[in-house]
């Protein structure tokens, strides 16, 4: 199959950027030309293009995924990119706990980015989904993270109560009648519970943001993804649980958060 061929029909199903997606496509298949034809005609099904090749690019570097577990977006860098920032001003050991983990590649980029800086990280990761806890275990594994299965943090071990530096949640915050309007690829593919917020998409969060003071040292911080929407609403429950908020923007990727931090 020419490269022509590959992109035309990548184009043809409907895939925006289909030039990169061969490229992606070609680097997976390694030369087994059935292997790619296999690969494309699940694409062209509409399968996400990471649960076709088993891997995302997110952060800067490469993370296990399989059908079934949520894909991270390029937009929730930007928790990445923050949480770092907040490590890297305090202490030389810094412990950080990851709820909603999914593949654990969010918790996963912060160990790795304090890691690199000659910090010392203590990391935990949950998920609700075993088969997606299964997976960020394989991806963790190198930054001497431990996985856990469960309900938000019933699982983490109470020897990190008050010691939480970082406590990072990429949690579902779509309206619950908003699931049906969300591309294909998501909604088909991707487990519900990592997609579905509740009524007002605040749900999970609200639960996170009551957990947090209990999890958090003084001067550790919550870091959670919202909508535009939502912002103010999330932001005036984590004031309301004792926690001092503020949002981070990225604009030119359409990212919005809240740093929530224990006084």
């Amino acid at each position: 199959m020419t490269d022509l061929d590959l992109v035309s029909r990548l184009r043809a199903a409907g895939c925006v950027f289909a030039e990169e997606e061969a490229a992606v496509l070609r680097e997976a298949a390694a030369g087994d030309p059935a292997l790619l034809g296999t690969m494309l005609a699940a694409r062209v099904a509409g399968e996400p293009l990471e649960h076709v090749v088993g891997w995302v690019d997110f952060a800067g570097r490469r993370w296990a995924v399989k059908p079934g577990v949520f894909v991270p977006r390029q937009r929730t860098e930007l928790l990445v990119r923050e949480a770092v920032a907040l490590g890297l001003a305090g202490g030389h050991s810094v412990v950080v706990a990851d709820l909603c983990c999914g593949c654990g590649a969010v918790g996963g980029a912060v160990a790795a980015g304090l890691s690199d800086a000659g910090r010392v990280v203590e990391l935990c990761a949950v998920d609700i989904d075993p088969v997606a806890a299964a997976v960020a275990a394989r991806n963790l594994t190198p930054w001497g993270g431990q996985v856990a299965a469960g309900d938000l943090d019933a699982p983490l071990p109470q020897t990190l109560r008050g010691r939480v530096d970082l406590l990072l949640c990429n949690a579902p915050y779509v309206p619950t009648d908003a699931v049906a309007t969300l591309p294909p690829e998501a909604r088909e593919h991707e487990p519900l519970v990592a997609l579905d917020g509740g009524a007002d998409g605040l749900d999970i969060l609200r639960r996170v943001m009551d957990a947090a003071p209990g999890w958090l040292r003084p001067g550790g911080h919550l870091l959670f993804e919202t909508g535009e929407d939502q912002v103010s609403s999330a932001v005036g429950h984590a004031e309301k649980v004792g926690l001092t908020a503020r949002v981070i923007e990225d604009e030119e990727a359409g990212a919005l958060g809240v740093v929530a931090t224990r006084p």
